[in-house]
């Protein structure tokens, strides 16, 4: 009977996101190994087959260096910063285009999912402009950090084909500068901007972590929802910090562009997608309007 209530409580959330867009940003644990990658896989898949709509966005961060590693290449970063210079360039491209995102369509293919890589580049999916030499908390002068991008504008009509086309869209987060030049993209932020660009329902964003936590060291500590008006309150009193900022940041803007809801849940939880979609306490953290 346990098995009939847990389709029981998934009802409602079927029928809510029907047909909606479900952007999900794929980054750590989900990311390791291909275990996790599988499981995230299925559960994406499973998405689709209830008739949601699911879009990927990756990172790599770490594959990026150790392939640098391999290479002979230092990776150098600037208060957790990548520098990005051509070479650097060449094999962010080599790693997120050429063995992330056709490890992840592999994965879903396994699990009778339709996908396709794209690169921000592919069709000027995404256009972008090269930040310039700029001031980072802590150091005096001001930055460059080669060639590393922001977004200006999502193509979304690329996307709507493969989605239409029943799809699952795997985008590596590179944009196209107006000369052709590659730029390197955070991913959650190309998250959050393609989101909003395609009116999608929610924002999913895997982590390493339960979500925001007011007390770091005490899981327990969760703020499972945060309303937008809190969040400048919230980084002030220095609960949220760090690398939560951006992702904060990401989910604000994507709700301001019309994302229903974001959240940041713990990609290390077993079937996190899944409990996140289809239950009535969810988890991680959501951030709403």
């Amino acid at each position: 009977m346990k098995d009939i209530d847990v389709l029981i409580e998934a009802l409602p959330y079927i029928k809510k996101f029907h047909d909606k867009k479900i952007l999900i940003k794929y980054g750590g644990h989900a990311m390791i190994d291909k275990d996790s990658m599988s499981s995230t896989a299925r559960d994406t898949v499973l998405l689709k087959y209830v008739g949601m709509r699911p879009l990927i966005v990756h990172g790599g961060g770490p594959e990026i260096s150790r392939s640098m590693d391999k290479l002979g290449k230092e990776p150098e970063f600037i208060q957790g910063l990548r520098v990005t210079d051509d070479e650097t360039m060449e094999i962010i491209e080599m790693v997120l285009v050429g063995k992330i995102s056709t490890e992840i369509v592999s994965q879903l293919f396994n699990h009778d999912g339709n996908a396709i890589s794209v690169s921000g580049k592919d069709s000027s999916l995404i256009f972008a402009h090269k930040k310039g030499a700029r001031k980072i908390e802590g150091i005096e002068e001001e930055v460059d950090l080669g060639l590393v991008g922001e977004v200006d504008c999502v193509n979304t009509d690329l996307l709507d084909m493969f989605v239409e086309n029943n799809y699952i869209p795997v985008i590596s987060p590179i944009g196209i500068a107006d000369d052709g030049t590659s730029l390197n993209l955070n991913a959650d932020t190309v998250a959050g901007e393609i989101s909003g660009a395609v009116d999608a329902e929610k924002l999913i964003i895997l982590t390493d972590v339960p979500g925001v936590l007011r007390d770091p060291s005490d899981p327990d500590s969760l703020i499972s929802k945060i309303k937008v008006s809190e969040v400048p309150g919230l980084i002030e009193d220095g609960v949220i910090t760090g690398g939560m900022i951006p992702k904060i940041e990401t989910c604000v803007k994507a709700i301001k562009e019309g994302v229903k809801s974001c959240h940041i849940i713990d990609g290390r939880k077993k079937h996190a997608l899944l409990l996140e979609v289809f239950t009535t306490d969810g988890i991680g953290t959501m951030i709403v309007e």
